[in-house]
């Protein structure tokens, strides 16, 4: 089975603390305004101190879980995937139901060079299976072999 990129790793981390970085001003103006509006305010800073704990263990654990329990494999007749911390999921796309593929990118991933394969299926549930933290060379190389089967399958 194949690992993800490495750098996937500083990828997640930069876009957690872009999320809390959003949450934590939130939670730290209201614990200013319960300090000035209640004196008898226990442990002043109590709930930004929680969150920011939480926030440091979710940026430097999490990232690091996430890639150790991401596989990927791409096999003769389709696409099988391993991933989940605490719920493991196995998915299993055949390639003859792929609709279409996608490698994506966003600013962050642009930075470091990796991509997201995003393969679309037939159906009406989990319809859309995502392979994130590819090098961009190794995600369009996957989009373009899965195309060719898919085109000798359709011939």
């Amino acid at each position: 089975m194949e690992l993800l990129d490495p750098a996937v790793k500083r990828v997640w981390t930069i876009k957690g603390l872009l999320g809390w970085g959003i949450l934590l001003p939130v939670t730290a103006t209201v614990d200013v305004i319960l300090f000035f509006l209640d004196n008898s305010s226990f442990l002043p800073g109590l709930w930004t101190g929680i969150l920011f704990v939480t926030c440091l263990l979710w940026v430097l654990i999490i990232p690091k879980l996430r890639y150790r329990y991401w596989r990927y494999e791409l096999r003769d007749e389709d696409l099988y995937a391993i991933r989940g911390i605490w719920n493991r999921v196995q998915t299993i796309v055949p390639l003859r139901r792929i609709q279409h593929l996608d490698v994506e990118q966003d600013l962050i991933e642009g930075n470091f060079d990796i991509a997201r394969l995003v393969v679309h299926t037939a159906g009406t549930r989990s319809t859309d299976v995502v392979v994130p933290g590819l090098p961009y060379d190794e995600a369009v190389r996957l989009r373009d072999t899965v195309r060719d089967f898919i085109s000798q399958y359709m011939d």
